[in-house]
């Protein structure tokens, strides 16, 4: 039986560094109780978008703009990364690291309420990263599959919610009862959707990933 902690702390001496500003502003995050994508989120992040080299990205929940600013240090220079958050002091920060960081050229801060936002939103993107609100997630499905172009990847990150959408619904108190319901309805219909092909893995807090397949009826 593999030892899980030992198992990450020896995967993380085996991976490659982050550049030093990602690294400080995770600690900054950090010591604010600001959430970042967890180190195995990342790890993974940037294999997939080598592995995949999108041109168009889009992300729901910047944040102070972490993920955003991680995606466009691997990514091409012409890649175009449009990221959506909605809680103003986030924006604040976000845009300042995007100056900051001479990220402002290839990121495009949209700011409200990603169900308004998405429903709205035009064009085909190849990478899409879900790490918004969890409760929001199957909400936001149908516009997220509407904008994914063929063949485009839709991560999502923190699908275990700590562990709890491990647990029975019952187990948990009763304010945590909705998300863990509406995560679970978003898992399943993600499984059962015909125009992706899905798999859960355990990196960091639990993600998905799913790719859009080529169906018969589709003209694309």
């Amino acid at each position: 039986m593999i030892d899980e902690e030992r198992a990450d702390i020896f995967i993380r001496a085996h991976s490659r560094e982050f550049p030093d500003y990602l690294e400080e502003l995770e600690r900054e995050a950090k010591e604010q109780e600001v959430p970042v994508i967890r180190k195995g989120t990342q790890e993974l992040l940037r294999f997939l978008l080598c592995l995949k080299n999108p041109q168009r990205i889009l992300e729901i929940g910047t944040a102070v703009g972490f993920s955003a600013l991680l995606m466009s240090e691997y990514t091409r220079e012409n890649c175009s990364i449009t990221t959506v958050e909605n809680y103003a002091p986030r924006i604040k920060e976000a845009k300042k690291n995007f100056k900051k960081f001479d990220k402002k050229n290839k990121i495009q801060l949209l700011e409200g309420d990603a169900g308004e936002i998405l429903s709205k939103l035009e064009g085909k993107y190849d990478f899409v990263f879900l790490d918004g609100p969890k409760g929001q997630y199957e909400a936001y499905l149908d516009d997220i599959l509407r904008v994914m172009d063929y063949r485009a990847l839709l991560v999502t990150d923190n699908i275990f919610k700590e562990g709890d959408i491990l647990e029975s619904r019952y187990a948990l108190e009763r304010r945590d009862r909705t998300i863990h319901s509406r995560m679970r309805e978003f898992l399943l219909k993600i499984r059962d959707e015909d125009s992706l092909e899905s798999v859960i893995l355990p990196n960091g807090d639990g993600v998905t990933l799913s790719v859009k397949k080529w169906i018969k009826d589709e003209n694309t």
